[in-house]
């Protein structure tokens, strides 16, 4: 039998740290709800530094989310550097081709 890990949905969160902004210790919270004190406190940072954007669902946060949006982003840049060079490439070995050709002819 495999464990599996308990899914908590962005309204249970908020629900907590509603209670937790109410004057309830986390402990208590925790014991309620049976859950570890650590994920109130976590959920506490990450709705501090994220607000409205904290707990996006489906195990991403909004760090992991925009993180690989810049990835994607770089990957895209790097893709037209490299096209860029190439051009640049093939131009320059067709001219020095075209300078061995000239020079010959003289």
């Amino acid at each position: 039998m495999s464990l599996r890990r308990r899914v908590f949905s962005k309204e249970f969160k908020l629900h907590v740290l509603k209670e937790v902004q109410c004057g309830k210790t986390q402990a208590e919270i925790a014991r309620k709800y049976q859950i570890l004190p650590k994920y109130i406190s976590r959920w506490l940072g990450e709705h501090e530094t994220y607000a409205d954007e904290a707990f996006a669902g489906e195990g991403n946060t909004y760090t992991d989310r925009a993180r690989i949006a810049a990835l994607e982003r770089k990957i895209a840049q790097t893709e037209a550097e490299n096209d860029l060079l190439k051009k640049a490439l093939t131009q320059l070995d067709q001219l020095q081709h075209s300078e061995t050709q000239s020079g010959d002819g003289e």
